[in-house]
């Protein structure tokens, strides 16, 4: 039996508000004219630990107060764990696998918690802190208080927008949209739950479509936060009842997802909190002429690894683009090409000159060209001034 309803969340709802913020639904221009639907963020990157975790966290620890907490993340309900014991005067102890961020390490101690890495998954970590019995676990996402706690979300989206016609939801192991769906399909049963996979971690994704709980071997991801391998028994049953549908989408829509957050909202956003945007760029015509709100989960991203994402997401959007050209290895010829891609108004970022390049012929060398661009229409008229002047594409 399902041990969360709207009357659990609302309750939730008094003893967590005195400690977190109520988060801003914004409005998008941009990305409701990129999609053709009335786009609004619900901004949980501005929460308090910069990330929704902190909602459940304080729910679960304000209703126990345990003398010593354990939790295991991959990093932003280690935050919001040590955040709320530290709030309330508990002493904590957070497993992490050793892939976890430093950032996300370092936010974690500056709360006040014990940091102990365990591991090189997540699964890993959590297997050894609940094997600590000396200590009160509090479970990420599989436990009716964090879950009414990641609810409170649900009641402050209605409050702030009654008609919304659907939400995306980043779906990990599962807290966020079950408490979120919950809450909405009490407030308004007619609203669309959608949750959002990244197809590198699809295990709710494949859990829901199967309709049996099914365990995936993550794989690397932009989207860590969500890189779940299995999502738990509790909200596995209430995204059965509750959740219309889970869609997963590719990592090149995620980075240009966060890239776009940067560029039209100026909001720093996590993978994770990238994914229902990236949806929207995937299926924008499932949702033109709708309502639609997307749960930007959180903000924490791993600084040591934002060129690489703003690289991929450039890449992925045309911004700029890639060319592997053959040219004859003698001198002016470099020059000849370097002049094609000026005259058509690209800007040369990074040029490597390989004459060892293999499978090369001799006499000739692979130049490739790393080029600002204005998008994919803009490439496709180089390659083709490229191919006019003589030159050849390396595959």
């Amino acid at each position: 039996m399902i041990g969360v309803i709207l009357e659990y969340i609302k309750k939730s709802r008094e003893l967590i508000s005195p400690y977190i913020h109520k988060t801003p639904l914004i409005y998008s221009n941009s990305f409701s004219k990129m999609s053709g639907a009335e786009i609004y963020l619900k901004a949980e990157n501005l929460q308090k630990t910069g990330s929704f975790k902190v909602r459940g966290a304080f729910n679960k620890l304000i209703r126990l107060r345990p003398e010593r907490v354990i939790a295991a993340s991959m990093g932003n309900h280690a935050q919001g764990v040590a955040f709320a014991s530290g709030s309330l005067g508990l002493k904590a102890t957070v497993v992490m696998p050793a892939t976890a961020s430093i950032v996300k390490q370092e936010a974690t101690k500056g709360y006040g918690a014990e940091v102990f890495l365990y591991g090189d998954s997540f699964s890993q970590s959590l297997n050894y802190a609940l094997s600590q019995k000396d200590y009160t676990f509090i479970h990420p996402f599989d436990d009716n208080d964090i879950i009414a706690g990641q609810g409170t979300i649900g009641i402050e989206i209605f409050e702030q927008l009654n008609n919304a016609d659907a939400v995306l939801v980043p779906v990990g192991g599962g807290g966020l949209i079950s408490g979120a769906a919950v809450a909405l399909k009490f407030l308004s049963p007619k609203i669309e739950i959608i949750g959002v996979q990244t197809a590198s971690v699809p295990s709710a994704y494949d859990s829901f479509h199967s309709k049996k709980l099914k365990e995936v071997y993550p794989q690397p991801t932009l989207a860590d936060g969500i890189a779940v391998g299995k999502i738990g028994t509790k909200t596995f049953e209430i995204i059965e009842k509750y959740v219309d549908d889970i869609v997963a989408v590719s990592e090149e829509s995620i980075a240009r997802a966060v890239l776009l957050f940067l560029e039209r909202k100026k909001l720093v956003v996590e993978g994770a909190g990238a994914v229902p945007l990236a949806a929207l760029l995937e299926q924008g015509e499932r949702f033109r002429g709708k309502k639609v709100v997307l749960i930007v989960s959180g903000g924490n991203i791993d600084f040591t690894l934002i060129d690489r994402i703003i690289h991929k997401g450039l890449v992925s959007s045309g911004r700029t683009g890639i060319l592997k050209v053959i040219a004859d290895d003698k001198p002016g010829n470099l020059h000849k090409l370097t002049g094609v891609i000026a005259a058509h108004g690209a800007n040369i970022l990074h040029v490597v000159h390989d004459r060892l390049a293999q499978d090369m012929p001799t006499g000739k060398t692979l130049v490739t060209l790393t080029l600002e661009t204005k998008g994919f229409e803009h490439i496709r008229e180089m390659e083709e001034a490229v191919k006019k002047a003589g030159f050849s594409f390396y595959h």
